[in-house]
């Protein structure tokens, strides 16, 4: 296969494993591309595929500046795919497609334009149709069997069934995702593209994902966190094409994969992720948006509400009443410490607060609200859940009490047990 151009402009990665019918096709919609193949290449990575996956990317070195990369088969393993066809592709721009979506003819030119915009980097999401695992579109299946991507924008292109999965969100902001917090989990790896540079420079994938799901959004995070800006584009739009799924793994969120991004990134938005996809909520609408209009503003309100609210009193009461050797967590702990207090996990929602807490080993300090900690089941002895709480506590309650209870032994506090309610604290 040929090496291609020396200097291609942008790199075009597929991750791909024992589905090389859909992988023609994509390969088809590339090759059919207004941009020249020469300014261009196309990495294949195998994630261990047994089928004629190599023999389908050969019969392309004719069309299209290819570079294929095929590793054992050792279980699910997307994530490393994605990084080996990255390190191989030589671009300052990569860009992204799963295996079976299919290219719009100026799908590459939008990308590249996207990012010689003025401004700072970016990670550009590419608009993307038909995408639905669970509820495929009647009789798209058949059409990208034999009509372009155009033709099947045409046939297909009226029906709200055939948007991006994500069009409610881009259009509640007229598609200026500067607009959205937290834009950087609308970050789908099915189509989008981002600096080498800067993939690089954050590491790229996580490769502990070993299951389908999770490890774009993540990704999405470091980039934001590094100062990327996240910008959707229309005009680099692409139709995924309905196939079977291998199970229900590949249509459902993924509770498993959020976890390990709150784990590795703890705080309190990616708290209100988790809740989402263990669907905590059920009363709110079903779109992973919801905390962005309803939860973050409640918390930045939750700061400002008990910023001054001391509860060292309560710290001190728990100091006093548990044996030594006692093992502690605080949920609400405020930025002051009474004195002797024992070692503890302490988490609060203010990390303003935090900050002012001693840099001592005997203190594990975690940035959250208490719905979801990275503490283990039965971390503790006892839970105290302060007042510095209330504010969250008629959204929140029965899920930082779940909390409370599979990582402690026993629960106390003034929201906890009322009966026990310091003069002057409030009700949740």
């Amino acid at each position: 296969m040929s090496d291609g151009p020396a200097t291609p402009l942008i790199s075009v990665v597929i991750p791909t494993y024992n589905r090389s019918a859909l992988l023609r096709l994509t390969l088809t919609a590339l090759a059919g591309q207004r941009m020249p193949a020469t300014r261009f290449e196309v990495v294949v990575a195998d994630d261990g595929s047994t089928d004629d996956t190599r023999h389908t990317v050969e019969s392309f070195a004719d069309r299209l500046s290819l570079r294929y990369h095929h590793q054992e088969d050792l279980g699910f393993r997307a994530a490393a795919a994605r990084n080996a066809g990255a390190r191989l592709a030589s671009a300052d721009v990569l860009a992204f497609v799963d295996t079976g979506v299919l290219p719009g003819p100026d799908f590459l030119t939008a990308h590249l334009a996207a990012h010689q915009r003025p401004g700072p980097p970016r990670a550009v999401l590419g608009y993307t149709y038909g995408y639905r695992p669970a509820d495929p579109i009647p009789g798209l299946a058949e059409a990208v069997r034999s009509r372009t991507p155009e033709e099947i924008v045409g046939m297909f292109g009226s029906s709200p069934d055939f948007r991006d999965d994500r069009y409610p969100t881009f259009a509640s902001c007229g598609f200026d995702l500067a607009r959205v917090p937290l834009s950087w989990q609308l970050f789908w790896s099915l189509n989008c593209s981002v600096p080498a540079a800067d993939f690089h420079a954050v590491g790229g994938f996580d490769e502990n994902f070993r299951s389908w799901g999770g490890e774009d959004i993540e990704l999405g995070f470091r980039l934001d966190r590094r100062g990327l800006a996240f910008d959707v584009s229309r005009e680099a739009w692409a139709v995924d094409t309905p196939h079977p799924r291998e199970n229900r793994q590949e249509t459902d969120p993924n509770p498993s994969n959020v976890l390990t991004i709150l784990h590795k990134h703890p705080e309190p938005v990616t708290e209100l992720l988790w809740a989402w996809f263990c669907r905590h909520l059920p009363q709110l609408e079903d779109t992973r948006a919801w905390h962005l209009r309803q939860e973050l503003p409640a918390i930045r309100r939750a700061v400002t509400y008990v910023r001054n609210r001391d509860v060292t009193a309560e710290l001190a009461h728990l100091r006093d009443t548990v044996p030594a050797g006692t093992r502690v967590a605080v949920i609400g702990c405020g930025g002051t410490l009474p004195p002797g207090f024992p070692p503890a996990h302490l988490v609060d929602f203010d990390d303003k607060l935090l900050r002012g807490l001693p840099a001592d080993p005997a203190y594990s300090v975690h940035h959250g609200l208490g719905i979801r900690t990275v503490l283990p089941d039965d971390a503790v002895d006892v839970v105290l859940v302060t007042s510095r709480m209330t504010p969250l506590w008629r959204r929140w309650r029965a899920h930082v009490l779940t909390e409370a209870n599979r990582i402690g032994r026993t629960v106390h506090g003034p929201l906890v047990d009322p009966a026990a309610r310091p003069a002057g604290t409030v009700a949740g």
